[in-house]
């Protein structure tokens, strides 16, 4: 979801950038893993071709989200997840950790077994504009 914003990817974006926007007048909170920040940089760099330009993206980004902190503990958890990819292991037990209430994704799939509740970008939209 995250990627799809900064990349403008089309057709998820615009759903994405919804969520930025909500998150930036403060309507809810969003965060992202300190190890997902290192896969995002790259995707990043790799869709704009410039170190610089870069930085200044995911300097906007940290304005925007709070950055979860993944410990040895989680990484040693997510290998006995029922999650089976271990990224998203990790990201779910790290929220489970955080107490988060869902993780977007338009991945459901993978977190289908986990302790958070995974949502569609959409379906957050339509729950958060419900409220």
């Amino acid at each position: 979801m995250i990627i799809d914003a900064l990349t403008s990817r089309e057709p998820w974006n615009k759903n994405a950038e919804a969520i930025f926007i909500m998150a930036a007048n403060h309507m809810m909170d969003m965060y992202i893993t300190a190890s997902s920040a290192t896969d995002i940089y790259y995707l990043v760099r790799k869709h704009l071709h410039s170190a610089d330009s870069t930085k200044q993206v995911m300097g906007k980004l940290y304005s925007l989200v709070g950055i979860l902190s993944v410990s040895g503990d989680e990484c040693v958890d997510a290998l006995a997840s029922p999650v089976n990819d271990y990224e998203d292991a990790i990201v779910e037990r790290v929220s489970a950790k955080a107490d988060m209430d869902y993780i977007i994704t338009r991945n459901l799939k993978d977190y289908q077994q986990g302790i958070v509740k995974a949502i569609l970008p959409d379906n957050l939209i339509s729950l958060m504009t419900e409220e």
